[in-house]
């Protein structure tokens, strides 16, 4: 941990120096210089080449490669989180763009066991990359949309109890990779009382070294059910709006601004993001069509048509009651 920590403030040592470096450039005013006996300006361009001539350029470039070289040992020691839990970083490998995932005839015997564990192929869940691709099913006007940049923001809270680490932490990560860093303000991961051991110690040491500060991990020490443990989140958070999600999700780029704008503009509105399918056995990203959300009388959830008035409208941007 402490060397990791030594690397990272090396890292913010030469990003400081590089931009200080690149705004003394920026900055220089013309200056006069003396040739013969006229004198003419040198501009800052000018002033650069000069730089540059008597080796300014050589020492940037070295600069430069020094600064890339701590990217890569930062991001090998991230990226080797991962690997210790026996799972995989990146935006490829399988189930890259959404699509089926597939495992070997012998990797399918293997998969047998946690698969009636948890419901869903928890084998193939740790062959997908935590960063995997997905499609952005979004409606054409709705990645045309603009948002003010004085959103509120948000804490994503996951409750879970003895589901997958790779599910939880793909969960995590598509929440960190697919939300605005100056609109997430925390990730609050509450446990109702697991008992799986690589949801205590691995879990909690793997996400305060990967994103420090960012993800707060909350223990129930009994099972309290789902609504009271999404109390337990809601008195750890902090930001200005709660968001509460199932441990087995994955974002999409643009899922954060919507949701927020409609809460500024009526704090008593809750909102419901259109949600897509993933399916159990293969990982695969299932679009779903618009639809509002409701309830049977047995008050299982329901996708519902949306209203006439909606369809009337012509714009699939609109919100659905």
């Amino acid at each position: 941990m402490a060397s990791l920590r030594r690397v990272k403030v090396l890292l913010v040592l030469n990003l400081i120096a590089v931009a200080g470096f690149v705004l003394f450039l920026a900055k220089c005013r013309p200056i006069t210089a003396k040739s013969g006996d006229s004198f003419h300006d040198i501009h800052p361009r000018a002033e650069v080449a000069n730089l540059t001539a008597h080796g300014i350029g050589s020492i940037q470039d070295a600069v430069l490669k020094r600064l890339s070289l701590l990217e890569d040992i930062v991001y090998r020691q991230l990226n080797g989180l991962s690997k210790s839990l026996g799972l995989i970083e990146g935006y490829g490998g399988r189930g890259k763009g959404g699509l089926p995932a597939t495992l070997s005839p012998e990797e399918e015997e293997k998969a047998k066991g946690p698969h009636e564990k948890y419901g869903y192929n928890s084998y193939l869940s740790e062959k997908i990359s935590l960063d995997r691709s997905i499609p952005d099913y979004r409606p054409t006007k709705c990645k045309e949309l603009k948002y003010g940049k004085d959103l509120p923001q948000i804490s994503i809270i996951f409750i879970f109890v003895n589901e997958a680490l790779s599910v939880i932490l793909r969960s995590v990560h598509s929440a960190v990779n697919h939300t605005p860093a100056h609109l997430l303000k925390e990730i609050i991961l509450v446990d109702d009382n697991s008992d799986e051991e690589e949801l205590k110690a691995p879990l909690e040491e793997y996400v305060n070294k990967r994103y420090p500060g960012l993800v707060k991990v909350v223990r129930n020490q009994k099972r309290e059910g789902l609504i009271r443990a999404r109390i337990e989140g809601w008195k750890a958070a902090t930001g200005q709006i709660t968001g509460f999600f199932d441990a087995h999700v994955e974002f999409t780029a643009g899922w954060a601004e919507p949701v927020l704008s409609r809460i500024q503009e009526n704090r008593r509105r809750v909102i419901l993001p259109s949600i897509d399918n993933i399916k159990q056995d293969n990982f695969e990203v299932q679009r779903y069509e618009n639809s509002a959300h409701g309830y049977s009388w047995e008050l299982w959830c329901m996708y519902i048509s949306p209203p006439k008035d909606w369809w009337e409208a012509g714009d699939p941007s609109l919100p659905i009651r």
